[in-house]
């Protein structure tokens, strides 16, 4: 089933309001991406670069990787009460606008 952002939130944030302690603050959020985003460079050289894994690090993916960043991005937007799609639609209208002949297009067939 695919779930719109709404969905996605309303289900992080669900998730999250089963326990006393609620979202981390902002600050604690932003050290917990930094970490998540840190784990996802780790797997991208990994998979792309030069630097083998350990034999004795756990298997973990990408896409692992990704999702963790994706669920920290959602607790940090719900609990600053960001609309993740309203927020995306704007960023979307920027690109679709301001950066619209920065990159070279692909020839129409």
């Amino acid at each position: 089933m695919d779930k719109t952002l709404k969905e996605m939130q309303q289900e992080v944030d669900d998730y999250i309001g089963q326990f006393k302690e609620g979202y981390f603050s902002p600050l604690a959020m932003m050290a917990r991406l930094t970490e998540e985003l840190g784990e996802l460079a780790r797997e991208i050289n990994h998979h792309y670069g030069e630097k083998p894994k350990k034999a004795s690090e756990q298997p973990k993916t990408i896409e692992e990787e990704l999702g963790d960043l994706q669920f920290v991005i959602t607790c940090l937007a719900n609990s600053l009460n960001i609309d993740l799609q309203s927020a995306h639609e704007r960023v979307m209208e920027k690109f679709n606008t301001r950066d619209k002949d920065r990159w070279t297009k692909k020839e129409e067939e």
